[in-house]
Parts: structure tokens; C-alpha cells; sequence
């Protein structure tokens, strides 16, 4: 069936049809039309249309128009993209899953696996829950970048959803305005450069430099309207010289137009350069397109004979590329106002990857190939993806993810070179460290001196264009933490920090093996490091696991001699409860006669966080600290009322049975004004680098959480240790807490610790 041929009856779901969707219709028909490749499946389009609008019907945006007007925009931006039928549909589709109960599975079978694979890579993960909204973001882009890693395609639809939702963004509140308008400056406008689109990165920038800054936005527009239509005139001017001159020489010339800069990169340069707007006199370029890499090179010479060039103004971007694969001549020169004027020059295939990026791959070169969304041949243009897919793992903290992710989409702009000739493109500002572990993760780690352009410098030397960079290694060189503080690309941070978590707790481990085996004998050693025995001490020194347990012992956080005395605590007490009772476990709190929670009280007064000690003098013990949420037991004191531990605290193993008094937290407790808080002391150990207490501080203030001290220990080349105590209203928010602060890429270990 062909969308010009449907009618009302066709619609059997409305029995009109408005005037708008006779538009959206054409529209649609007109995708269908403008393509006669055989890989254009009509059929699969129309069908798309037909099930958005049926499932979107009765919905409507923010400006009250339809909401399928929205899936028809993006889908003809994938259209005049070059996207296939595939991506057209996926268009159509983009907001099903999220906005309708329409599953993925329903998709698969109405419209294949590929156009599923599209739709979910876009998808919002607004259906499940996140503690904040930085979660929800991170977790957002963490299933984009993976489903681009299988689609490019992906990011591409995603780029015409952004792009039209940016166009109509006037009718949302301001503070929504802002917060799309900066995730697309900061996120999708660097993607689509990374992807070469020009035409949707200069508009998403221009949009978002709409609403983020309003005054400055309009303050420009109007001063480039002002003066356009004189610059326009001399453009033309130019223009026509170049023409003459390339026909004179023989030079078969497409195309000679003049190009304004937008507005947002002529702000950037205000701002870079300091300068007032009449001191940027380039502000539009001149752009020639002619047929042939050579015709480049011999247009440039033309140019240069016609007009003054600018010392410094020359770049070779067709013998060094871009990472995103732009290619052209760019030279500055002095034009015939006396203003200088930037001059681009490239080839018609070179101009259509500028303008489209990824998708000038299928829109000029692959049609009719079922694999348009594969990156295979090109996936040294996509190093950056893979680098994001690795921290996928590597960093599970969102706000570090996503600063990490906002870091790696900006541009590499610095390239240098390797002995042997090879091109490695850097961040302004990587050093000689950078440029180790870019080429392997292992010349980063035995890194121990570089030279550049056949002279020995020091490692945090930043790099320039054009440097022959040479590493020197050796094979007992290790990492420094040092190196955290001066290297710039995340790939090297992430590959310090890597080595010290994995080489550091490694060794430590060892050690700490080594010290307990001396003490306890060979005789049944593994044995017992994998008994419950082993695990308990490992508990009781608040350590979650015996690996934990062992590295400390192996960099001397705890002393071999706790250690022992523990374990002979834990043999030494199984011992007393299998004599008394074969009831109790080492998992119990290991006391004959101990009330369980089914003999505690049903019910208390609410005014006591606590249930049991109603009238009574009672503290907190400070050798376990319990918080609510976690097992209490009380023991009577002498002096000070009753004493309230953790059960399973060691130091309510030798206690007495008749001292001790069944107590439980108190869940409808609701203290007036500020909320009940219990002290906590936690101990962190991190790979030492500048910062890093601000990181968890952070942590701890985003969960509100006052910290009450602070210590910090630092070690020659070792990981420092950082104790903190901290107030703490239950047990849900202290594991939460521990689970964001254990996320950070810096963090080794963090533990629960004694009061002192």
C-alpha cells in the first residue's frame, strides 16, 4: 500500500482527517518518493507511520499540536540524513516504547530485530527508578553509547530527536529550557562533531546558546544582521576572483560560496580571543569545491597568489585529518577590504562528509547495503566510543562517568608523532604519560623517562603539534601516583588507577598471606583462610571479606597480632556454645539464653528511637556504633544505664546471659525538628591525588550527610587513608552512601571502624 493512497477509510480509528495529518501524510509519502534504491522499503515506512499514529493519537506536546508531528520531523531529518528505511521507521517509532505500553518484543515482530535495536538504543529509562537525576542521566547515556557500539545508526536518530526537540523548546519552562539546552551543548553537539554532521552541530550549538545565554545570543545575531549584507557584497567580490582565476588555470571549480559562521562559534571566538565583535574579522569563510585532492593543492597555491596569506593561518586537513573524518584546506588570508578572510578548500566527497559526517558513508557510498550501522573498516575513527564503552565498567560513579564522558567527546586537537612516523592524536595539553598509554597500556606502566624530538624531557611536558615523542622503558618501573595530577586524557587516568587497584591490593594481599602463614603454621593454612572461621574474623576487624582483611594486614593498616587474637577469640567462643547448646551458630550472637526477635515487645511508645529502654539510662556503645536498620541487643552496666551494641559485637561475647536486655529500633519513632543521626567512623583508602577527598566529600553531601571529623594519613608513593566521621540517620542511607563513595574510580577500599 502506498501512503498517497490512503484515505478516511484507511483510518478506521478516526473518521476524519484534520488537515495536519494530511500535511504529515505527504510528508511521509514524499520520504518514500525522494529514494528509488532498491535497499527503500515504502512498505516499512508506511507501516511505521501508520502504528505511530494510531498509538500516538489523542497526545499532544507542550504547544499543543499533535504528537505525531514530532516523529514525522525526526523521521524527515533521517531522510534528508540518508538514513535508510530502517532509521526512518525507528524515526516514527522513537517514543513508542517510552510513552505507550508497547514493548520491545511487539516492535521485533511488527517491524524486525533492526529497527527494535534502533527504537531501544533511544529509549529513556523513564520507567525505572534512580536515587538522583545525575543516576538516570549517566545510566541513560551508559545504554546509548552501548547500543551505538552495535549501531552507529543509534546516536544518529538520536541527534534528529535532540535536534527537533531543541527547535521547539519555547514552550517548556525556563529551568527545563536550560537543563536540555546544557545536556545538549555539553553531550550531543560534541557527538554529532565527533560524527562529522556538521550541519546538526552547528544548529544544536546555536539552540543551545538560545537559552543558555539569551542576552548574548540575541546581542549577536544582531550585529551579524547588521553588517551581512555589506559582507555578502564582498564575498561575492572574492568570489568571482577565485572563479576567474581557477577557469583561467584550468581548474574545474563546483563550487565558490561564501559560508557565515554561526553564531555560537563566533561567541567561543569573542571569548577565546578577548576581543569586541568588530576586532573578529573572521566571521565568514569562503568555500571552493573542486574535484580532485591535487585541484586542492593547486587552488591553494591560486589563492595565494591572488591574495596576502596570514603567517600561522595554514592547515592541512586533508593530509591530517580530523578524527571525524573532515578533510579540507584552510588558510587565512587578506582579502580585498583589507579584512582577513578564511578561505576552505576540498574535494565534493570531502564537502559531503563535512556536512554529514557517519552519514555521508551511507547517503553517497553504501546504499543498498543491509549494514549501514556497522563501523567495520573504520574503527580507528572510533577509538573515543570504545574508550566510553570501557569506562562502562571501569567507572561506576555517575557524576565521574559522565564528566569522563563530557571530557571525551571534546576535540583531540594535538598530534604527534611516534618514532616511526605514526599519527597519534592527543588532548591539548597531554603529555609524554598520555601518549605511553595511548599507544599501550603496558609502555604506560614500565614508563620511566620520554624524549621528544630526540631530547630527554620530564613526563609532564606538554606536548605540541608536529613532536616526535619516544618513550623510554624499563621493566621494573611501576606506575606513580604523581601522574594522576598532571595527565590529562581519561585513558591514562583510568589505566594509573587500574594498575595501582590491581598490582597494589595484589601485592598487599601477598604480604598479608605471608605474615599470617609464619604466625599459624602451613598445617591446614588454606584451609582455613576459606573457612567460616576466617570470614567471622574478618567481620569482627570490619572487613567485608578475608582478601580485605589480608591487605590491610599486608600495608600495616591492622597489626598481625589483632589478627591472631581475634581468630583464637572466634575458636575460643565456638568452642563455649557447642558445649552449651548445639542451637546456636557462629552466625548468632553466640551467647547462651539469647532472647530472639520474636520475644521483643510489639509495639512502644513512639517517642523513643529505641524499644525496650523506656525510662531507662541507656547509651550507644561506641566499639560498634549501630545505626538503625541493623540488629541491637542491650547489656546492663554499672554506671552508665544500658549499653546498646550491634549484635555479634565482640565485645558482648563474654557477657553474661541475665545482663542481657532484648532491644529493637523503634520504627515509628519521629523526633521533632532536625532528624535523629548516629555517629559512624569509616575508613577509605584511595590512590592519592589531588582532589579526591573533595570527590567523597561531595558524595557525602549529595546524601546529606554532615561529617563531624576528618583525618588524613599519607604515604610515600602508597595509597593515603582518610578517616571520617560522619552522622548517619539509618542503615539504607549509610550502605548507600558506601556504594557511591566505593564507585569512585580512586577508591580502593573504604571500611566501618571503631570509635576512638
Amino acid at each position: 500500500m502506498n501512503i498517497q493512497t490512503l484515505s478516511k477509510k484507511d483510518f478506521s480509528y478516526d473518521c476524519s482527517i484534520p488537515d495536519w495529518l494530511q500535511q504529515c501524510m505527504e510528508i511521509s509519502g514524499n520520504l518514500v518518493k525522494s529514494d528509488t534504491s532498491p535497499a527503500t522499503n515504502g512498505d516499512l515506512i508506511v507501516r511505521a507511520f501508520e502504528f505511530a499514529y494510531q498509538l500516538h493519537q489523542g497526545q499532544y506536546r507542550k504547544s499543543g499540536e499533535p504528537y505525531i508531528n514530532h516523529p514525522i520531523a525526526v523521521a524527515g531529518l533521517l531522510r534528508y540524513l540518508g538514513g535508510d528505511s530502517a532509521m526512518v521507521a525507528a524515526g516514527f517509532l522513537h517514543d513508542i516504547i517510552e510513552d505507550t505500553e508497547v514493548t520491545p518484543e511487539e516492535i521485533e515482530q511488527h517491524f524486525g530485530a533492526e529497527v527494535r535495536h534502533l527504537v531501544e538504543g533511544v529509549t529513556k529509562l523513564s520507567k525505572f527508578n534512580f536515587s538522583n537525576t545525575t543516576e538516570r542521566q549517566a545510566e541513560n547515556f551508559r545504554r546509548m553509547f552501548l547500543a551505538m557500539a552495535k549501531d552507529i545508526r543509534v546516536i544518529v536518530v538520536k541527534l534528529a530527536d535532540r535536534l527537533h526537540n531543541m527547535r521547539t523548546l519555547d514552550f517548556l519552562p525556563e529551568h527545563k529550557q536550560r537543563s536540555i539546552a546544557l545536556e545538549t551543548r555539553e553531550i550531543f553537539a560534541p557527538l554529532a562533531n565527533r560524527l562529522g554532521i556538521g550541519r546538526l552541530k552547528w544548529e544544536l550549538e546555536d539552540l543551545s546558546f538560545k537559552y543558555l545565554e539569551p542576552e548574548a545570543y540575541k546581542n549577536i545575531k544582531e550585529l551579524v544582521s547588521d553588517r551581512r549584507a555589506f559582507r555578502e557584497e564582498k564575498l561575492a567580490q572574492l568570489a568571482q576572483v577565485l572563479r576567474d582565476r581557477l577557469e583561467k588555470a584550468g581548474i574545474k571549480c563546483y563550487e565558490v560560496s561564501g559560508r557565515p559562521k554561526h553564531l555560537y562559534g563566533i561567541y567561543k571566538k569573542m571569548n577565546q580571543r578577548q576581543k569586541q565583535f568588530h576586532e573578529i574579522y573572521d566571521i565568514a569563510a569562503l568555500r571552493v569545491i573542486v574535484e580532485t585532492n591535487e585541484e586542492c593543492y593547486r587552488t591553494l597555491a591560486i589563492v595565494h597568489d591572488a591574495f596576502r596569506p596570514i603567517p600561522g593561518r595554514f592547515k592541512d586537513y586533508i593530509g591530517l585529518p580530523k578524527p571525524n573524518r573532515y578533510q579540507s584546506l584552510h588558510t587565512g588570508v587578506i582579502g580585498n577590504t583589507g579584512r582577513s578572510v578564511e578561505i576552505q578548500i576540498r574535494t565534493v566527497e570531502m564537502h559531503h562528509i563535512a556536512e554529514y559526517g557517519i552519514a555521508a558513508h551511507w547517503k553517497y557510498k553504501e546504499k543498498g547495503n543491509s549494514n549501514l550501522g556497522e563501523v567495520t573498516g573504520m574503527d580507528d575513527k572510533f577509538t573515543w566510543l570504545r574508550q566510553l564503552l570501557e569506562w562502562q565498567s571501569d567507572l561506576k560513579d555517575a557524576t565521574e562517568y559522565l564528566e569522563s564522558v563530557k571530557s571525551n567527546l571534546e576535540f583531540d586537537d594535538v598530534y604527534v608523532f611516534t618514532p616511526e612516523g605514526d599519527v597519534i592524536a592527543l588532548t591539548h595539553g597531554a603529555t609524554p604519560v598520555d601518549f605511553a598509554y595511548r599507544i599501550h597500556s603496558e609502555v604506560g606502566n614500565h614508563c620511566k623517562g620520554a624524549k621528544v624530538n630526540e631530547r630527554i624531557v620530564t613526563l609532564d611536558t606538554p606536548l605540541k603539534n608536529g613532536d616526535i615523542v619516544e618513550i623510554l622503558t624499563q621493566k621494573n618501573i611501576r606506575p606513580s601516583l604523581d601522574w594522576l595530577n598532571f595527565v590529562k586524557t581519561n585513558t591514562a587516568k583510568n589505566r594509573i588507577r587500574q594498575w595501582y587497584k590491581r598490582s597494589h591490593r595484589d601485592e598487599n594481599i601477598a604480604r598479608g598471606r605471608e605474615l599470617l602463614e609464619k604466625e599459624m603454621g602451613k598445617n591446614g593454612f588454606e584451609s582455613l583462610l576459606k573457612s567460616e572461621r576466617m570470614l567471622s574474623v574478618s567481620k569482627r576487624c570490619n572487613y567485608h571479606n578475608v582478601d580485605d582483611l589480608l591487605a590491610a594486614l599486608g600495608y600495616g593498616e591492622i597489626t598481625l597480632n589483632l589478627v591472631v587474637n581475634r581468630l583464637r577469640d572466634v575458636l575460643k567462643s565456638q568452642s563455649q556454645i557447642q558445649a552449651v547448646s548445639q542451637e546456636f551458630t557462629t552466625t548468632s550472637l553466640q551467647v547462651p539464653n539469647l532472647p530472639t526477635y520474636s520475644q521483643l515487645p510489639s509495639s512502644s511508645p513512639s517517642n523513643s528511637p529505641i524499644m525496650g529502654v523506656e525510662g531507662l539510662l541507656y547509651h550507644i556503645a561506641g566499639c560498634c556504633n549501630p545505626i538503625p536498620g541493623e540488629p541491637i541487643i542491650g547489656i546492663v552496666t554499672r554506671t552508665k544505664g544500658i549499653s546498646i551494641h550491634q549484635q555479634g559485637c565482640s565485645n558482648t561475647i563474654t557477657v553474661e546471659g541475665e545482663r542481657f536486655v532484648p532491644l529493637s529500633w523503634n520504627p515509628n519513632y519521629q523526633p521533632g525538628g532536625r532528624p535523629q543521626t548516629y555517629g559512624v567512623n569509616i575508613c577509605i583508602e584511595v590512590l592519592d591525588r589531588v582532589g579526591v577527598l573533595n570527590d567523597i566529600l561531595s558524595r557525602l553531601k549529595d546524601n546529606n550527610i554532615n561529617v563531624c571529623s576528618a583525618q588524613v594519613k599519607t604515604f610515600p608513593d602508597a595509597p593515603a587513608l582518610i578517616e571520617l566521621g560522619i552522622e548517619i540517620c539509618d542503615r539504607e542511607q549509610f550502605e548507600r552512601t558506601c556504594a557511591q563513595i566505593k564507585n569512585i574510580s580512586d577508591v580502593l577500599t573504604l571500611r566501618r571502624i571503631n570509635s576512638k
